[in-house]
């Protein structure tokens, strides 16, 4: 070696300018943003009324400017913090399912069906992908719980990977399904039951429609997942994921050659299989008939990893064990779900959040009759990006864009399904959505890699969703 190669140390990889920054600093720009914009627009806000079921929705005819009140330094510097507080049951639901399936692995149930699985579909794995995509879909369509992909990606993630698929596959097939379905609505009360008594609709009228827009939704969803898949099959070095160490760990902990000897339960792993299945069923029943949402969600979680542990032969300190490595793998998804709060928390402090949905009303009642359906969706897909919640979208806004359609000649039914594709579709892009950020860091998948499998079926979406309107607003759609 020369005096040259000594004297310089190697030059560092050049970046490229257009490489997306971390998920954190992204946030960061937008809750810096947010801030700022509460000194340029002024403060508004209209009355807050009794809605259906006793929620709380606005008056769209009370409209009214305030006194302006700006976020100052102590506000910014709180937002973060703030924001961990308000989405604590975002936080709280990420740590529980982390520890409880971390707890689940440690028994080796999880491996033993995975091998079970493996094995029976290794000359076909790529069928599984429409048929879980399929099922997921069609649960959300009716229970409206796109939340619930929180649940599918631990389940599937070591299956995907062992039929020589990736991370990515493995978050695409709960994500893209579950958006389909709760974005359609065929019969989920969250969007479609709460839009239409918002828009005094018939309740699920419409459905023939929304039938349709999920079949092609989800088919376009499919398609592209399995293209990524197959490709991933065929040449691991051609996923998006293929870099990642942690992927590496997965391949090798998951992925066993045909001559490695089949995997078999003892009589204690039975049994916890045969308990996880009964905690499942109940965590059904209870979401189907008791309304659970995430927090009676995660109780019967950390329930569940405790009695699925004993009975599988792990003592206190294994099943302790376990629960603290499932909270440190999720650690940073549930740090981000609570720092995406942040941009709203922000908005809301600064009294600007219903001049927003003022000035986008407004700005589509600006637009041509035959544009008017669009400017709706698009109205909603912006809005969506600070409020991800399907159900505090519509308490919001709906109470506006249903009385303004009936001026621009919109049929309220139409209205309904502008805010339920506008609502959907964004929550599986925007990183101020807890629950799909949340759902990336237990795929163990960046926000950056996902936008780039995701974008072009986003603008797909996009593109069928207009169709969609464009038809119901020629035709006058009433359901």
């Amino acid at each position: 070696m020369d005096r040259q190669d000594i004297s310089r140390p190697p030059s560092p990889a050049k970046k490229s300018w257009c490489r997306i920054p971390d998920i954190y600093a992204v946030l960061f720009v937008f809750i810096a943003l947010a801030a700022i914009a509460t000194h340029f627009v002024p403060a508004g806000q209209f009355e807050r009324v009794p809605g259906p079921a006793g929620r709380i929705t606005i008056d769209p005819n009370s409209y009214q400017q305030i006194d302006s009140t700006p976020v100052g330094w102590v506000d910014f510097m709180l937002a973060i913090p703030n924001g961990l507080m308000s989405a604590g049951e975002v936080v709280f639901f990420t740590f529980m399912i982390g520890g409880m399936f971390m707890v689940l692995r440690r028994t080796g149930i999880i491996e033993i069906g995975v091998d079970k699985l493996t094995r029976r579909f290794s000359r076909r794995g790529v069928l599984t992908i429409p048929v879980l995509m399929t099922v997921f879909a069609a649960i959300a369509t009716v229970i409206g719980t796109q939340e619930l992909a929180l649940v599918y990606v631990p389940v599937i993630l070591p299956l995907m990977i062992a039929l020589r698929f990736d991370s990515l596959t493995a978050a695409a097939v709960a994500l893209c399904a579950t958006t389909v379905g709760f974005t359609t609505g065929v019969l989920n009360p969250i969007n479609t039951g709460l839009g239409q008594q918002l828009s005094a609709l018939p309740l699920y009228s419409g459905y023939g429609l929304r039938i349709l827009a999920f079949v092609v939704m989800l088919a376009a969803a499919i398609f592209f997942v399995m293209r990524y898949a197959r490709r991933v099959h065929a040449d691991p070095t051609s996923g998006l994921m293929a870099a990642d160490p942690e992927e590496s760990e997965k391949r090798a902990r998951y992925q066993h050659g045909a001559t490695t000897p089949a995997l078999r339960a003892n009589l204690r792993q039975k049994l916890a299989a045969a308990a996880t299945f009964a905690f499942f069923a109940l965590l059904v029943y209870g979401v189907l008939r008791q309304g659970w949402f995430m927090m009676e969600m995660a109780g019967l979680f950390i329930i569940m990893g405790i009695v699925v542990g004993v009975i599988a032969g792990l003592d206190t300190d294994e099943i302790c064990a376990g629960f603290n490595q499932g909270f440190r793998d999720v650690l940073v998804g549930a740090m981000i779900a609570g720092v995406a709060r942040g941009v709203a928390v922000m908005l809301e402090d600064g009294q600007i959040m219903d001049t927003l949905v003022f000035g986008l009303g407004n700005l589509v009642g600006e637009l041509p009759t035959l544009l008017s359906a669009i400017g709706m969706f698009f109205a909603q897909l912006g809005f969506n990006f600070i409020v991800p919640s399907g159900s505090g979208q519509a308490l919001v806004t709906m109470p506006l864009m249903a009385p303004l359609s009936d001026i621009l000649g919109v049929t309220r039914q139409t209205a309904v399904l502008a805010y339920q594709l506008g609502d959907g579709i964004g929550n599986i892009l925007y990183p101020t959505s807890g629950y799909f950020m949340a759902t990336l860091a237990l795929a163990g998948v960046p926000w950056q890699k996902w936008v780039k499998f995701f974008f072009p079926l986003f603008c797909v979406w996009i593109v069928i969703a207009l169709g969609f309107l464009v038809f119901a607003q020629a035709t006058q759609w009433t359901g």
